[in-house]
């Protein structure tokens, strides 16, 4: 079952956000069972984090395997973390504008390449 996670830290950052980001890699290598992460800073500099993950076990995986790790090596504070059932989900086709630029996933595959022009021989 898809669930919400919703993490919460006053005192994350944005240049710790940014270091995980780098040390994690999860735009690069997208972890399994991830679907959607978002994060946002509220007035007074805190993190906002809403992740949406296959399952809890995917996102269990991903916390004890990756995220725990980098944020012990980077000295970074555990935030709070609410995990709840998805009951509805839409993603509308203007996410696009709003994703971040970067390495691709994965190698988009290669063209065929076009064949020489050449006269014909009779």
């Amino acid at each position: 079952m898809a669930i919400l996670a919703i993490f919460s830290g006053p005192s994350i950052t944005k240049d710790q956000y940014e270091a995980l980001r780098k040390e994690v890699g999860w735009e690069v290598s997208n972890p399994p069972g991830g679907i959607f992460h978002v994060a946002a800073f509220d007035d007074k500099g805190g993190l906002h984090v809403a992740d949406v993950w296959e399952s809890a076990d995917d996102l269990n995986k991903f916390v004890g395997s990756l995220l725990m790790p980098a944020m012990q090596k980077l000295n970074v504070a555990a935030p709070s973390v609410e995990v709840h059932p998805v009951h509805n989900a839409n993603a509308y086709g203007r996410i696009d504008a709003f994703k971040l630029k970067g390495k691709p996933s994965a190698k988009p595959k290669a063209k065929p390449k076009a064949k020489a022009k050449g006269k014909k021989r009779k």
